[in-house]
């Protein structure tokens, strides 16, 4: 198979998908790689090391045009819309419940969108999971950052000092960017809590860092309380490839003081803060405030840690693809269900109920087509 890795285009988004060693295995069981110049030099690889593993270095139209499998980081942007057509696989994260256009184009031009964050083995999600401890511990360091009063917060330090009480962060939902995010915050000292449903696992977190969190059920009014009177929400609740749920309401932000700072991890996903909906925001303009909060809601978070995000992430998908590489797609989803679940669309079909419920479109199984 031909494979194509592109450069990176979206805002200041420096990932690449592949290390010079996953290259390496790709072309050592006889697949043509083809490397876009200076993909990989913010994460640390030059395009001599991607030569020397076997790839050919070509421009970004090339890329595109010649190859049959895309492996890049983020979704397709509109300027390379022009080169989607029947037949192409895209593997990559793709969070279309949340890009309407996008998934139009991808199920016109009859491609294979594999997505990365719906890859799904005995409950979890094997690719978005090293993403997502990043996210978390990242949300804790810009939270913080934006806290400061040089950048309009309430000029608070997350841990406070000595007879300063610390900074009031709340963590809603439980999942890997919620612990990660609570791991970090607790280390840094601040009062935490954390809002969850699954009330085995909010046990778990008691479990793991003792009276250093309170835990707190996930309704309505909790959440109202909470946020009403936390420094520093960071939200990361989400359905796998559907639209995130709402679950901090306007009214709960104008609620929030002067100078609090919302981070919303769940944006790529359409945000589970009403106000950040439909308002991501980008590392080279990342906030926004309304009603006195700051708002963070960019969608590629680990894109700011490319040397640790790149390496993190071409571990977890070159399994993935490899094996598309080596069987075609069809016969790659055969047997391994937890890939099946990635493939969101193919030739044309909706293979991912929750995208077909979204869009109101028939749903098809991918084994079926």
């Amino acid at each position: 198979m031909i494979i194509g890795i592109p450069k990176e285009n979206k805002d200041t988004e420096a990932r690449v998908a592949a290390t010079v060693s996953c290259v390496r295995n790709f072309t050592e069981q006889g697949h043509t790689v083809l490397v876009e110049k200076n993909a990989g030099l913010q994460s640390g690889f030059t395009d001599e090391e991607y030569k020397n593993a076997g790839a050919q270095i070509v421009s970004h139209e090339e890329v595109w045009t010649k190859s049959q499998m895309i492996y890049k980081v983020k979704e397709p942007q509109e300027c390379d819309y022009k080169y989607l057509r029947e037949g192409l696989i895209i593997f990559a994260y793709l969070h279309l419940a949340a890009n309407e256009k996008l998934f139009r184009e991808l199920v016109e031009k009859k491609c294979i969108g594999i997505a990365f964050e719906t890859v799904e083995k005995d409950g979890k999600l094997p690719l978005l999971k090293p993403m997502s401890e990043i996210a978390g511990r990242l949300a804790l360091v810009v939270g913080g950052y934006y806290l400061a009063n040089l950048k309009d917060g309430k000029g608070m330090l997350i841990d406070g000092v000595p007879g300063v009480k610390p900074a009031n962060v709340v963590i809603i939902g439980t999942g890997t960017v919620g612990t990660a995010a609570a791991k970090v915050a607790v280390g840094m000292g601040a009062r935490v809590t954390v809002i969850g449903r699954n009330t085995e696992r909010l046990g778990q977190l008691i479990d793991i860092f003792g009276n250093s969190i309170e835990t707190l059920y996930s309704n309505e009014y909790n959440i109202a309380e909470a946020v009403k009177s936390a420094d520093l929400v960071i939200s990361t609740v989400l359905i796998t490839g559907a639209l995130a749920p709402k679950l901090v309401t306007e009214e709960m932000v104008k609620s929030m003081g002067k100078g609090s700072v919302i981070v919303d991890v769940s944006i790529d996903q359409g945000g589970s803060i009403e106000t950040t909906a439909n308002h991501p925001t980008t590392h080279s303009n990342p906030v926004f405030e309304k009603y006195g909060v700051i708002h963070y809601a960019v969608a590629n978070i680990p894109g700011s840690v490319p040397k640790t995000s790149t390496q993190a992430l071409s571990n977890a998908t070159s399994y993935y693809a490899l094996k598309i590489a080596n069987e075609g797609w069809r016969e790659a989803i055969k047997g391994c269900e937890e890939l099946k679940k990635g493939v969101n669309m193919a030739e044309g079909y909706v293979t991912f109920k929750a995208l077909a419920d979204e869009y109101k479109l028939p749903y098809t199984d991918a084994l079926n087509i």
